[in-house]
């Protein structure tokens, strides 16, 4: 629920949205918890990992550990960071409708859930890949996430090799053209969104530093290292703000 003294914000966001013409969203984990998949630090999202397995999840989730115990890495990976049920949320399918409306012209994502597209957006940048997207290491098939959950153990290609779900993992580069046309839309905004995120994961929350437009709007229950410098931060569910924002108005 937002708070009586968050209504306000949501007028004044209502108000820049409407003044805005090149809106670009930058979004985390928080996007995605109303639609019950949790964030990366809860205690019943991935660094359950750390009672579990005795590994922090930097480690579980890393290059080499994927290359050397590639069988836990799986059994961790199905456990903590698949969800196929999952739908999306009213921050997914107002973020939809700005697009749809001309406004906003990408959205930005560390998630890897696809709930994004899911919802009807277009210009998606997955900064961290996508779980829907696998590749076998040997002979580059591709495969769904249905295929990586169907199979137990280590997922096999039909010539024997390994299938890679398509998620940067740590040790690994982001994606250099996803990266070049975030900084891209970045520098084109007149407003960015920042919502979801704390900004604690580079080379992502370094992108911020590549807009010089008018707004800068951090949605998002905890502080961020830019909540000082926003033109309006709001510290409530991001979906509630967005349907209150986008949504209701749009049907008012």
């Amino acid at each position: 629920m937002i708070s009586e003294g968050e209504l306000s914000k949501v007028q004044e966001l209502r108000q820049i949205l409407s003044q805005s013409k090149k809106i670009v969203f930058l979004g985390g984990a928080g996007t995605s918890t109303e639609s019950g998949i949790p964030d990366f630090r809860s205690g019943d999202g991935v660094f359950a990992a750390i009672k579990e397995y005795n590994y922090a999840p930097e480690t579980l989730l890393s290059r080499s550990y994927f290359l050397k115990h590639t069988e836990t890495f799986f059994d961790y990976y199905r456990k903590y960071l698949l969800y196929p049920h999952a739908q999306p949320n009213d921050c997914h399918r107002a973020l939809a409708k700005l697009e749809q409306a001309g406004v906003l012209s990408a959205i930005i994502t560390q998630n890897i859930d696809g709930l994004h597209q899911n919802a009807g957006s277009r210009t998606v940048l997955e900064l961290h890949g996508s779980a829907h997207n696998n590749h076998c290491m040997n002979c580059g098939r591709s495969f769904t996430m249905q295929d990586i959950i169907k199979k137990t153990g280590i997922p096999t290609c039909g010539c024997g090799g390994v299938i890679k779900p398509d998620v940067v993992l740590y040790e690994e580069p982001l994606n250099e053209k996803v990266l070049r046309v975030a900084v891209s839309q970045m520098d084109k905004a007149d407003t960015l969104i920042i919502g979801g995120t704390s900004l604690a994961v580079y080379p992502a929350a370094g992108l911020v530093d590549y807009f010089h437009g008018r707004y800068l709007v951090v949605i998002n229950l905890g502080k961020t290292s830019r909540n000082g410098s926003a033109t309006l931060s709001i510290a409530s569910p991001i979906g509630e703000v967005l349907r209150q924002a986008v949504l209701v108005s749009a049907t008012a």
